[in-house]
């Protein structure tokens, strides 16, 4: 997947259509033997357009400053979120990334839409054909007055913990998939909070194998980007497989380095290190309380089911 993707953006030209999230989807959907996200392919599909959608819009035609646009671009993943009685939260990245590349071409939406649509048609034939367990999708009920709330406090913290960052020009302190790292996080009922060490390392692991596959093969030798890209998910799918942390925003963290700006290749991993060490120990500390999940059936939820 990520090999045809790249391959497809360095044919046409169009850097428009590396998504880094892909790499994360597949980890989740394809690669680990439990989806990690509470939904379904209907919401994956749907919501992944939504988030593309509205990042782009928000870079044409909301013409803020930098982190009120990244802040409008999680609060409406919130939203929607919690409209559609889901925990995805790599919808985060695909809505904020616009935003940080400045993206204002078509191209990312509908790329990003024909992806998700990829992923989860090739999920379903993997069930299918038991080639992985059926995902059996319970919708969320969230407590709304909860997640106002939760969703509140997630914007003021990560706004607090910007400001340093996007004053000085250095936003992939905060890169995409570090927020979502930190969304996730903050729910006390993750798996993930229990290994926030080595949630830390494997981004910054992930990371730094996207730059050095980028510097070395791309820049150094001039090999095809999606060859960096096939080499550098061989390495981490191989890393997750040992450790076996099947972490996916790792993978959206390995394809950043793929559509970076070469000067900042270099300080890249220092960043990503620095921002998780950050965004974790904040996930951990502040958000003990979380608003409880239970079976839902309203009409959404119904006509979303399957």
């Amino acid at each position: 997947m990520a090999l045809a993707m790249v391959f497809i953006a360095e044919l046409s030209g169009e850097k428009e259509i590396i998504f880094p999230e892909i790499c994360a989807l597949t980890i989740g959907a394809w690669i680990s033997e439990q989806q990690p996200w509470r939904t379904n392919k209907r919401r994956i599909f749907i919501l992944m357009s939504l988030a593309a959608l509205f990042g782009v819009l928000v870079v044409k035609y909301i013409p803020l400053p930098l982190i009120f646009q990244v802040c409008l671009c999680f609060a409406f993943t919130g939203v929607i979120l919690t409209a559609f009685r889901t925990n995805f939260v790599p919808i985060i990245s695909a809505c904020i990334l616009p935003v940080y590349l400045s993206t204002k071409s078509w191209i990312y939406p509908v790329s990003v839409s024909l992806m998700a649509l990829v992923i989860i048609i090739a999920q379903w034939f993997m069930e299918k054909f038991h080639l992985r367990p059926v995902n059996n999708f319970t919708p969320c009920e969230y407590s709304i007055k909860k997640q106002i709330i939760k969703w509140t406090k997630l914007l003021l913290v990560f706004g607090l913990i910007a400001l340093i960052p996007f004053k000085v020009h250095q936003i992939y302190f905060l890169a995409p998939p570090l927020i979502v790292m930190f969304t996730k996080l903050s729910n006390p009922e993750s798996p993930a909070r229990k290994k926030v060490p080595y949630i830390i390392g494997l981004m910054t692991f992930a990371s730094f194998i996207g730059c050095l596959m980028r510097m070395v093969l791309n820049i150094q030798f001039g090999l095809p980007l999606s060859l960096c890209t096939v080499l550098a998910c061989l390495i981490l799918f191989v890393a997750l497989d040992k450790i076996q942390i099947y972490f996916p925003p790792a993978g959206a963290i390995l394809l950043i380095p793929m559509i970076l700006d070469e000067k900042l290749l270099l300080m890249f991993p220092t960043e990503v290190f620095i921002g998780a060490v950050i965004l974790g120990c904040a996930s951990v500390i502040l958000f003990k309380n979380d608003c409880t999940t239970k079976p839902n059936s309203n009409i959404i939820s119904t006509f979303l089911k399957h």
